[in-house]
């Protein structure tokens, strides 16, 4: 997602016909106001969530949005699906507060068998941020595995592991063992089915994965499978 900016004068030109020449007079009549104040520049950069008012028209009003919910199993991460339920579907079901949720996407996917925690956005700088390599934002998941795991799997994760297909080798990921079956690992990472791939060299199957956390946003523990609710503005700004 690409947050689109433009200058004042032609976002006025394209919102309302007017001669882009026009609106530098409309500024010195103090016709028009961005964010609460009236205009000074014609040059000024108009974003997806700037609010612009012409007159008492208001011609953009559009607030960015940023919905933590938990995904539960058997939900596709994706906006539009014909044969499975969406979490655009499950917001749609639960979520209470008023919102478009056609103008959101997904920042960063759970597969259809893990739950647990998925943000969307209509914010494509913030969810940009969220996931670009250079960031190197961790994830943190509980994982459940169909054999006992044992102190060997902790060095293996920590070396990273080189899948020939990709010919890649992982970053180094966190691994705690939590009793014989349960491990939280944590990566920065996201590659295809990486936490299962990487059980699999042990041949253990992961039973159950559950994402926890991203950055230093938790999973609220207050919200059931297929409850969402908004992030606070400091959760919005602190989670890296």
């Amino acid at each position: 997602m690409q947050s689109k900016c433009a200058r004042l004068d032609r976002f006025v030109s394209v919102k309302t016909g007017i001669n882009r020449k026009d609106v530098r007079s409309m500024l010195a009549q103090k016709r028009l106001k961005v964010d609460g104040d009236f205009a000074t520049d014609i040059h000024q950069l108009i974003n997806e969530f700037t609010h612009v008012v012409l007159d008492e028209t208001v011609l953009q009003a559009k607030a960015p949005v940023y919905i933590m919910m938990n995904k539960p199993i058997g939900v596709v991460s994706a906006t539009k699906d014909e044969k499975h339920k969406t979490v655009i579907d499950v917001l749609n079901e639960n979520f209470t507060s008023d919102i478009d949720s056609s103008s959101l996407h997904i920042v960063g996917r759970l597969d259809f068998k893990t739950s647990g925690l998925l943000l969307l956005t209509n914010d494509g700088r913030w969810s940009r941020n969220l996931t670009t390599p250079e960031q190197k934002i961790e994830k943190l998941y509980c994982v459940t595995l169909a054999h006992p795991i044992n102190k060997n799997y902790i060095q293996a994760f920590a070396e990273g592991m080189y899948f020939p297909y990709e010919n890649i080798t992982t970053k180094p990921a966190k691994l705690e063992i939590i009793n014989d079956y349960v491990a939280h690992v944590r990566l920065v990472e996201g590659r295809y089915h990486q936490i299962k791939r990487m059980f699999g060299r042990f041949q253990n199957p992961v039973i159950g994965l559950h994402r926890m956390a991203i950055g230093k946003l938790q999973l609220d523990a207050a919200l059931l499978p297929a409850e969402s609710r908004l992030l606070t503005e400091h959760e919005v700004l602190h989670i890296g």
